[in-house]
């Protein structure tokens, strides 16, 4: 096929967007729906689904990734142990596995969680009869486990927040929804007048419009949301609303960027194909992973300092 015919098959960038917007608005109704449900164990029960869903498959991806550049892993000690960590941190902060109002108790989790999955990706490097890799099968093995389900984890900090009388969920309604109207002012504006290439080695689509048009919007979106749900939103105020809109739209495009990086060095255009023109899990989750701890920690230490 020639680069004419091709160019013609290509969808227009305005389809691209619709595409990107409809499947992301039917996905984050779905579960934000759950999310609010007045059925505790509907609630609980689908956000740990799809917190462990998230993870599995976007650490599958990223694994996926790092085999198409050649880089051997230990690709099921990896998922395994995601998922594990993804569970525990739930049961801790439900309080199944003890006292649920000490962010500091699910952090020693987390961290009594990783010492011993280093280890035991050590021992797993012991018995191997192929691998004389170790360095590299444990450096990759580890580093997928915190791109993916480390970070997505604070999503669950978040929602489990305590004392705030399960207002955690709005916490996370609005990291959500700064963080994706980032996403979708950075492409139209990129689209419409983007000019001056960020990196044009990682990712060429990115401009210093788009990445201005990231930041106004989503700190327009943060000002809405925090206008019409403030009684919801512990310690928020306007200053605070802009703070993190300017934060948030940075670090999703920041995140978007270190998605691509990978992406690129794969050799490949989307992380997998699961969504509509969004392209795979991580395709999905690459400018909210660095977000989700961004927001917890100013959470927890900024707008609700008084209460931990």
């Amino acid at each position: 096929m020639s680069d004419a015919a091709a160019a013609a098959q290509a969808p227009s960038k305005a389809k691209v967007f619709l595409r990107r917007l409809i499947t992301t608005v039917i996905l984050w109704t779905v579960i934000l729906t759950a999310m609010f449900s007045r059925n505790t164990l509907i609630s609980n029960g689908v956000f740990l689904l799809l917190m462990g869903l998230l993870a599995f498959a976007g650490l599958a991806e990223f694994y996926g990734l790092a085999e198409k550049r050649g880089l051997v892993c230990f690709k099921w000690c990896g998922l395994i142990g995601g998922v594990l960590l993804m569970v525990g941190t739930f049961f801790n902060l439900t309080g199944h596995l003890g006292t649920n109002d000490s962010p500091a108790r699910v952090n020693d989790f987390e961290t009594s969680f990783l010492i011993i999955f280093v280890l035991g990706l050590c021992v797993r490097q012991f018995v191997s009869k192929t691998s004389l890799t170790g360095i590299l099968s444990i450096s990759v093995t580890l580093f997928g486990l915190m791109y993916v389900p480390w970070l997505l984890n604070f999503i669950q900090k978040i929602n489990f927040f305590p004392g705030l009388a399960g207002d955690g969920k709005f916490y996370v309604l609005y990291f959500l929804i700064v963080t994706k109207f980032s996403d979708m002012g950075a492409y139209a504006v990129g689209s419409l007048i983007g000019r001056h290439k960020m990196i044009p080695r990682i990712s060429p689509g990115k401009t210093w419009e788009g990445f201005g048009g990231a930041i106004v919007v989503s700190t327009g979106a943060s000002l809405v949301f925090m206008h019409f749900f403030s009684a919801h939103m512990f310690g928020m105020n306007t200053l605070h609303a802009i703070v993190l809109g300017v934060v948030l739209g940075s670090t999703a495009v920041i995140g978007d960027l270190i998605e691509s990086l990978f992406k690129r060095e794969a050799g490949v255009k989307d992380s997998g194909s699961f969504f509509p023109g969004i392209g795979g899990i991580l395709d999905l989750l690459d400018s909210l992973l660095f977000n989700a701890p961004i927001m917890y920690l100013y959470l927890r230490h900024i707008l609700t300092h008084s209460l931990t």
